[in-house]
């Protein structure tokens, strides 16, 4: 039960606290973009089932696979996509942190 929770927490407050913590005369435009990296689960769609609550998501679904990851990292190092490429790195953080958990 401490996994989900965990998971989507990560998901909201990640963005939230790097918005409040870097961004802070924007903080709340910087934190919906970022809070829109969650976008990229549509990959979810791809898999069959579509939730399977054993599955890593890293690597396992096009959005989060390594190649994905490098080109957020790159997107997140230019100026004028770098909240977008934050939202994505901070999601597949979160993720990474629900993988931890099996």
């Amino acid at each position: 039960m401490l996994q989900p929770l965990v998971h989507y927490s990560c998901h909201v407050f990640l963005p939230l606290v790097v918005a409040l913590l870097f961004f802070k005369s924007q903080w709340k435009i910087a934190f919906l973009i970022m809070l829109s990296g969650i976008w990229i689960d549509i990959d979810h769609l791809l898999a069959t089932p579509v939730f399977s609550p054993n599955r890593c998501s890293i690597n396992f679904h096009p959005l989060h696979s390594y190649y994905a990851i490098i080109v957020y990292s790159i997107l997140s190092s230019i100026k004028k996509t770098r909240l977008v490429g934050l939202g994505l790195i901070l999601h597949i953080i979160s993720d990474t942190v629900d993988c931890s958990f099996m």
